[in-house]
């Protein structure tokens, strides 16, 4: 299985949040199973014709949210998302909830701000 993903150079999302984007979907479908080795970043870099380092920025946001997992000289791989994945939104959940308790703010308020983000984000449809 050859990945392949597009970049548009005329949207107005970054190529590498674009990489990023599609490969953690691709994960979360199962569409690139758990083991999947990704390419390197000069191969792909030069295979969609971008810098190397947009596709080692998106690697490494992939990586930093649990989607891949770099095994030094063997290569990078998906991860095992599921725990992972779940940690760490926990983790920032717990994060955003003592910072507004900090700042004063209410449940009431805290859960407003919270929903607030997220429609901006995945839109009104959720």
């Amino acid at each position: 299985m050859a990945l392949q993903i597009t970049v548009d150079q005329d949207a107005a999302t970054a190529p590498f949040e674009q990489i990023r984007a599609r490969i953690a979907e691709l994960a979360r479908s199962g569409a690139l199973p758990v083991g999947y080795k990704l390419p390197t970043v000069r191969g792909f870099a030069e295979e969609l014709g971008l810098a190397a380092n947009t596709v080692a920025k998106a690697y490494r946001a992939l990586e930093s949210d649990g989607v891949i997992e770099t095994r030094g000289r063997h290569g990078t791989f998906i991860a095992a998302a599921g725990d992972a994945t779940l940690r760490r939104a926990a983790e920032a959940a717990q994060t955003y909830a003592q910072r507004a308790r900090r700042l004063g703010l209410d449940r009431t308020a805290a859960l407003a701000t919270v929903e607030d983000a997220l429609r901006a984000v995945y839109g009104d449809s959720e």
